[in-house]
């Protein structure tokens, strides 16, 4: 079994080798792009070694900003044959290309952190200060064009936009995307790289980019695509991210001397409620909703326990979501699977269907911690440091035999371990 010292110096290792100068790839030949949330995890790697490149991933990050305040999913910084759907197919008028999807909005919390944990202050306070207007108009465009009539909760309009791109939440709403009959042929690259048996269906993957096509045909106007896009849901992995992420906005416009409050607070207000609308009380959990049918997605999956990491729940309902959690845990080895273990849709080796990830029990253990649940949090956090013990530092994990699925020498996976791997406990908050 390798030591904690040999991890971290292969964690370092990993960051380093997938650095492109300037932004971090996921893993090579699989994701040879720049990744929205995966840069910020990035970062939050970096700034244990590196604090001026931790700095730089993000920076790097906001070249990809459109006009409108999108911050893409993807920035294609230079081109590469290994990934598809590549620039071509997206069709994006932006230098650099870009996606024209977005994805889980951590930015805003990890430049918080990021400043808040610092050695060097003033250049810190530099950066956060040169970033926050670009944060601030991302946060702008999702409730302008995602949530333009103040639900509190954002439309997401493909799978991929939640980072969750198959699961079982979506099966229902994405089987009412019919394929496009004209849809242009393509070659999948992913299976050329990782076991079809732990990623997506082709049957799903027509679908993903059907509605490419549907994006493109409006031109991306997202209003026309609030109306007209046969994918829409509320995403909890979205709408508990950008909740804590404007909680983080609110601190960052007063500590950097800003006067935004008011606006983030009437988000916040807007988004507690909607969250919350999300509770199943039977359940004992939070579910995603589909926005054609009104109707909540019943299916439980890890970011069902985000809304702690949010900060929307009441105690009452985080002790709920603890009785639920320890359930899972006796279904399997390892903590958290991304889907109920006890559900009929659960594979536990097919991407967003099963494995584990140790991003999302970053953001699930920090939710329990606050809340004052300190024993599961630990056992999350032990969990995530023993499969990468054990696996090495993969995409995700087999939650019952703890096998390193999906792709290898993964950038944030090493930088969960480089955060998490000297903590003496979950007590131990960002950084």
């Amino acid at each position: 079994m390798p030591t904690q010292e040999s991890l971290e110096q292969e964690a370092r290792r990993i960051l380093l080798a997938n650095d492109r100068g300037g932004f971090t790839i996921p893993t090579a030949g699989l994701y040879p792009f720049q990744w929205l949330w995966d840069a910020g995890f990035t970062a939050l790697g970096w700034m244990q070694f590196d604090e001026g490149r931790a700095w730089q991933e993000l920076k790097t990050l906001f070249r990809g900003q459109w006009e409108n305040g999108m911050l893409p999913h993807i920035v294609f910084h230079r081109p590469e044959p290994t990934y598809f759907p590549g620039p071509e197919r997206w069709g994006v008028a932006h230098i650099p290309p870009t996606s024209a999807i977005t994805q889980p909005p951590v930015v805003a919390t990890f430049v918080r952190w990021m400043l808040e944990q610092a050695q060097n202050q003033a250049l810190a306070e530099a950066e956060a200060k040169s970033l926050y207007p670009h944060i601030l108009a991302y946060h702008r465009w999702f409730k302008r064009e995602r949530d333009p009539d103040n639900t509190g909760l954002v439309t997401v309009l493909h799978p991929w936009e939640t980072g969750a791109d198959n699961s079982p939440a979506w099966d229902q709403a994405l089987a009412r995307v019919a394929v496009d009959p004209a849809l242009p042929p393509y070659t999948r690259r992913d299976t050329a790289h990782v076991d079809p048996s732990q990623r997506p269906h082709q049957a799903e993957y027509d679908r993903f980019l059907t509605l490419l096509e549907v994006y493109k045909r409006a031109g991306f106007d997202q209003l026309r695509l609030l109306c007209e896009c046969p994918f829409r849901v509320a995403s909890l992995l979205i709408d508990c991210v950008l909740h804590r992420a404007n909680r983080d906005l609110l601190w960052l416009s007063q500590r950097l001397g800003f006067d935004h409050q008011a606006e983030i607070a009437g988000w916040l207000e807007a988004s507690q409620q909607g969250i919350e609308g999300l509770w199943d009380e039977e359940a004992g959990l939070y579910f995603n909703r589909d926005l054609v049918s009104g109707e909540p997605i019943q299916v439980g999956v890890s970011a069902s326990f985000l809304p702690l990491y949010a900060g929307t729940a009441s105690p009452e309902r985080a002790e709920r979501l603890l009785h639920t959690l320890q359930g899972w845990a006796s279904q399997v080895r390892y903590l958290v699977p991304s889907t109920d273990p006890q559900s009929p849709y659960f594979e536990p080796q097919r991407y967003w269907r099963g494995p584990v990830w140790a991003v999302v029990n970053y953001l699930i253990a920090l939710g329990f911690r606050e809340y004052g649940h300190e024993q599961i949090a630990e056992r999350i956090r032990q969990d995530t440091l023993e499969l990468a013990r054990r696996a090495g530092f993969s995409e995700y994990y087999h939650p019952l035999t703890g096998q390193g699925l999906g792709g290898r020498a993964f950038s944030w996976t090493a930088a969960i371990y480089l955060v998490w791997s000297r903590a003496t406990s979950a007590a131990h908050s960002a950084l």
